[in-house]
């Protein structure tokens, strides 16, 4: 199967052709896949038959109880959203000793972009939804995650070399340096990597949308 790919659209000359091109780039049998018939086309007007092929979302049941509650419920709200993509949940490792292991669930398929949103604020108010209807359902909070194709990780790895930067430039030139403003989670990670810092040291300022990181020398000039 193509890589990451979950459905494809194919245009051929009749519906046959198409379905069969889709089958051979996606790599599957017909009976793992949905068909729908965009255009049947019409060869005396000239016009080609047009598919979409869908491969059927059938992943592994976990047997974790709590791993189960939580895909099941951002599966439940994809759906919601006319989102098809599968969804990997595995546990992770906790950031901090005082912190609970994260419950990952990993989203993918095609054109995710859109679960993301500028500056991730739409996965995390996914996150949030997620987190609290879990939490409710199990009667205990439960430290969910959710990414799109391992975007916070990538992200985080960004914000973390960011944040070693800014921290040299804020010694070399003695002065405070601000960053944009980011949301909580994102301010969080720039705290956490400067945190044992030996020469800076590092403030949330500012309110709501506007509330930045702020790096600030230990030998202030």
């Amino acid at each position: 199967m193509s890589e990451n790919r979950t459905f494809l659209e194919i245009i051929a000359p009749d519906v046959d052709e198409a379905v069969a091109q889709a089958l051979f780039e996606l790599g599957v049998e017909q009976d793992e896949v949905d068909v729908e018939v965009l255009d049947s086309g019409d060869a005396q007007e000239g016009r080609q038959a047009r598919v979409r092929v869908s491969i059927r979302l059938v992943e592994p049941q976990p047997d974790d109880p709590t791993l189960l509650a939580a895909r099941k419920t951002l599966q439940t709200l994809l759906e919601k959203m006319l989102v098809r993509a599968r969804i990997n949940a595995s546990w992770g490792e906790a950031a901090d000793p005082e912190e609970s292991r994260p419950l990952i669930l990993d989203i993918q398929g095609d054109d995710l972009g859109m679960l993301i949103g500028h500056k991730g604020e739409t996965l995390a108010a996914l996150q949030y939804i997620v987190r609290l209807i879990v939490s409710k359902q199990l009667d205990q909070l439960v430290n969910v995650v959710v990414d799109v194709e391992g975007y916070k990780v990538r992200r985080e790895h960004q914000l973390r070399q960011l944040a070693r930067r800014l921290a040299e430039q804020a010694v070399q030139r003695g002065r405070t340096i601000s960053l944009e403003p980011m949301p909580a989670n994102e301010r969080r990670v720039i705290h956490l990597a400067l945190r044992d810092h030996p020469d800076v040291v590092t403030e949330s300022v500012g309110n709501g949308q506007l509330r930045k990181v702020t790096v600030i020398p230990k030998n202030k000039k």
